[in-house]
């Protein structure tokens, strides 16, 4: 146990707030979980699991569609959580957002139970919950106008360009497919696309990579 809670006080921000009788009853109720890259750590319909911190890795929300078709709403890096796939602790939240280890994955989850209680208990717990869900949804909402508004062509190039900036590496490795379902659209339309580009001199394509070649050019299909 006081593992658990050596976890929470080094990633908890609100965790010097807390009273003992409060960090207890969250330690008695959160575990530390390893998940290999391109596991399911919390899913769209499996129920509310818990509040998920990263303590190394990469998580990446998605949500998922009837026909099964997914889109990328936001990653979830080392010190940060996802309070929005933890609905049952926000029941304004109507939605499902689902969790994939986007790399190896070391995690730390409190039960959703002890941490909404904690979170109606302690002002500054329901502060950071709040503040989370705020946060993460303006990134959902931005995703949204990406797919209503934009073309395949600024909704492909913005996806690149952040690869680029997360990863900091200009060769993304990933399949076509996997691109499709980041973005929420058909494969053979990314396909198509990602060809233009390589013909315009945007990028290079490789079997399972794509290499930014131009990016001054793919930040102009952006603006």
């Amino acid at each position: 146990m006081p593992d658990i809670e050596q976890d929470l006080a080094e990633i908890v921000p609100f965790w010097g707030n807390l009273d003992l009788s409060q960090r207890a009853f969250l330690a008695q109720r959160s575990r530390r979980m390893k998940f290999d890259a391109g596991s399911h750590v919390q899913g769209a319909g499996a129920g509310c699991a818990g509040v998920v911190f990263v303590r190394s890795g990469c998580l990446r929300a998605f949500m998922l569609s009837d026909q099964g078709r997914e889109v990328t709403l936001f990653y979830v890096q080392p010190g940060e959580c996802c309070v929005l796939a933890a609905s049952c602790i926000l029941p304004m939240i109507t939605f499902d957002i689902a969790l994939d280890a986007a790399e190896d994955s070391d995690l730390l989850i409190v039960d959703s139970q002890a941490f909404g209680t904690v979170s109606q208990e302690n002002i500054h717990a329901e502060a950071f919950t709040y503040r989370q869900a705020t946060e993460r949804f303006s990134d959902c909402m931005w995703v949204m106008q990406q797919v209503l508004f934009m073309g395949l062509d600024t909704r492909l190039a913005i996806w690149l360009l952040d690869e680029v900036a997360r990863s900091g590496s200009k060769t993304i490795y990933a399949t076509h497919d996997e691109i499709a379902r980041h973005l929420g659209s058909a494969r053979e339309a990314v396909g198509r696309m990602l060809k233009y580009f390589a013909r315009e001199g945007l990028v290079e394509l490789a079997r399972g990579s794509v290499e930014l070649i131009d990016v001054k050019r793919l930040r102009l299909l952006t603006t």
